[in-house]
């Protein structure tokens, strides 16, 4: 069985190598629509390298945000405020950090 810290940490690197995979990703349309001049808005091509971009920055923010939540359960765990609901100040119950580590509610403050 691993403990919090072991899947935090475990869950910062694969979004740390998300991250960089995703960056390569947004770096090779950039290069790749600089290459062709593509005019997005009247290339039949175009539309597909915009929503591709979209779609690449939209993934590279939720990553950032999640890294952000990871990084804020691990100092949670340092401070000994991890797995207590910061609404009601309750425990977040185990199942719920097994599910969702970085969690910061309660299934109740969550629901509410």
């Amino acid at each position: 069985m691993t403990t919090p810290e072991e899947r935090l940490i475990a869950a910062r690197t694969a979004t740390l190598e998300l991250m960089a995979s995703l960056s390569g990703d947004w770096d090779g349309v950039v290069e790749a629509s600089a290459q062709t001049g593509v005019d997005d808005e009247h290339d039949p091509e175009g539309a597909t390298i915009a929503f591709e971009r979209a779609r690449i920055q939209a993934s590279l923010n939720q990553a950032h945000a999640h890294l952000a939540d990871i990084d804020d359960a691990l100092r949670r765990l340092r401070d000994g405020t991890y797995g207590v609901c910061e609404h009601c100040g309750g425990p977040v119950g185990v199942e719920r950090l097994g599910a969702r580590p970085t969690a910061r509610t309660c299934i109740a403050c969550a629901s509410a």
